[in-house]
């Protein structure tokens, strides 16, 4: 059982054993109904990604190149542009969270990104002084969710500091994330957010190192919770699933596609399970 495996699964069971009911809940369901959820507070992970402790679990097909292409519509593009993400990457699953039939989710994600100038000025601070401790990304805006409605950002926060050992640079990267739904997105936040960390390292030609992630809120929707114990029973698959991203050290962070990025010995377990969403 791989290390991400052994968390999906104490994760999955603390929240069935310990969690709380969320009270005013806001997400519906596709059919009107409140989407409830049993949730914990305060689950945090941490992966060495230089033993190989890539963060996704095999007790069910994740949709790595979709999760991937998220990244590069928010972090390259820097767009908030739903038809960018449906005709250049084929990603659909965000076009729940347009904002009436405007064709964006509202000032938030990319559009957040572009409006601060943030890539830029990260690869700027991290080529002038790889060792300051000011690498933060933060979407967090109060004034954009002022100005416009939308879904605000789960995946808010992400720093990034470096570490020198025998001779060679490591990049390690810290996410935070507000709210979190432990069966839907649990793995994939954790996993596109390594994706960005190995193309700011691969920019610099460093090694990448650990990463560390914090959910505030913890979640199982109260539509999941069979899928919940089928997951618990399931029985995690062989291999150790490793991300590489196939482009020579130094290669510009705007140069590298989705394409570029291959997920090698990752054999889910199937059938995939369906889950409705909350929206």
């Amino acid at each position: 059982m791989t290390k991400a495996d052994l968390i999906f699964k104490e994760n999955i069971a603390t929240i069935l054993k310990e969690g709380v009911f969320s009270e005013q809940a806001r997400p519906k369901y596709k059919n009107g109904k409140t989407a409830n959820s049993k949730y914990i507070t305060g689950a945090f992970a941490s992966y060495d990604l230089t033993k190989g402790e890539f963060p996704i679990t095999t007790l069910r097909p994740i949709a790595i190149k979709s999760a991937i292409k998220e990244i590069f519509w928010i972090y390259q593009d820097q767009s908030n542009d739903l038809s960018v993400l449906n005709d250049k990457y084929g990603v659909k699953y965000w076009n729940d969270w347009e904002v009436g039939e405007s064709g964006h989710i509202g000032e938030r994600y990319g559009a957040i990104v572009k409006k601060h100038d943030i890539i830029d000025k990260l690869l700027k601070q991290l080529e002038e002084n790889p060792w300051n401790r000011r690498n933060v990304i933060s979407l967090w805006d109060y004034e954009a969710f002022e100005r416009s409605e939308g879904l605000l950002p789960c995946a808010f926060q992400t720093m990034f500091d470096v570490r020198r050992v025998n001779g060679d640079i490591y990049l390690d990267a810290t996410l935070t994330q507000r709210s979190n739904d432990m069966l839907v997105a649990h793995h994939i936040n954790a996993m596109q957010y390594v994706a960005l960390q190995m193309m700011i390292a691969k920019h610099f030609g460093w090694k990448v190192g650990k990463f560390f992630y914090f959910v505030n809120n913890l979640h199982i929707y109260d539509n999941q919770f069979e899928q919940a114990e089928e997951l618990l029973r399931r029985e995690p698959s062989d291999g150790q699933p490793r991300l590489i991203l196939n482009v020579p050290d130094k290669t510009n962070f705007f140069d590298i596609k989705p394409e570029d990025f291959e997920l090698v010995d990752y054999h889910p377990v199937k059938p995939q399970l369906k889950f409705d969403l909350a929206i």
